[in-house]
């Protein structure tokens, strides 16, 4: 695979996406998030708002959201840490899943570039896509708060949010490539959209039984700091590290292989 293989694919898969809802879509789904926590803060900032509210007021208090930066900022967190695994998932199935959806997979076959640069565009595609929303929840959040005015502003505390979403962002992106793999051997949506569940559910049982630091997909989680006891190590990001090479290698060679049928 050369860089101008890698160039020609990657202007593709950009150009296709470009012309699809689907990334309009995914902005939209990342500004409701910080529109929930604006709710939520419009709630519990006055009692008797959420007591008038009925159920929503309840449920605005349950949810332990405080009406100042500190329950905005893990508001975001929990979005960042948790939400991002799903949509990851979401974004890396259309990218792959679509091509035998739409019957365009035997179309790629016809660009003058071998299959691995294919796979690589995509999941340049993927990790860009990924990042830039996570930075857009990120620019939302602080957008929120300081239009709210929210009493409890801490540089450090907003420094070490940001710092914590970015991470989560990074490892999120590495954790899903094995969905990519999982979209193109099943030829749909599906399947992949089922694992991603299993793998959010899982994550969660992990980070409750303590072991979240050694499973890849809990550890967005604690790297966002969505669990004070529990952190992610040096060990934990070289297994997620790990995880999404395994995953890229994985998905190359199926594309490869005789299995794929291309």
């Amino acid at each position: 695979m050369t860089a101008a293989e890698l160039g020609s694919a990657l202007f593709v898969e950009v150009l296709k996406a470009r012309r699809s809802r689907v990334p309009s879509i995914t902005v939209l789904v990342v500004m409701a998030f910080p529109a929930a926590a604006a709710l939520f803060i419009f709630i519990v900032a006055d009692p008797q708002r959420a007591r008038d509210l009925g159920i929503l007021g309840q449920k605005a208090q349950i949810s332990g959201m405080t009406a100042d930066w500190p329950g905005l900022l893990m508001f975001a967190t929990q979005a960042a840490a948790v939400a991002s695994l799903l949509l990851h998932s979401f974004i890396v199935t259309w990218i792959f899943g679509r091509e035998f959806v739409d019957g365009t997979a035997h179309g790629l076959m016809a660009l003058p570039v071998s299959r691995a640069a294919v796979v690589s565009a995509k999941y340049v595609l993927y990790a860009a896509w990924a990042i830039l929303l996570g930075l857009w929840l990120t620019t939302l959040t602080f957008v929120v708060g300081l239009l709210m005015r929210l009493p409890g502003w801490s540089a450090e505390s907003a420094a070490g949010t940001a710092a914590g979403m970015v991470q989560a962002t990074v490892a999120t992106v590495l954790a899903i490539t094995p969905v990519a793999y999982v979209a193109s051997r099943a030829r749909g949506y599906l399947a992949p959209l089922a694992c991603a569940l299993g793998l959010l559910a899982l994550a969660q049982v992990a980070v409750i039984l303590g072991w979240g630091a050694y499973l890849p997909w809990a550890i967005p989680a604690l790297a966002a700091g969505i669990d004070p006891a529990q952190g992610a190590t040096g060990v934990s990001w070289l297994i997620v590290v790990t995880t999404g090479l395994l995953g890229v290698r994985a998905t190359i060679r199926w594309w490869r292989g005789p299995d794929a049928g291309l």
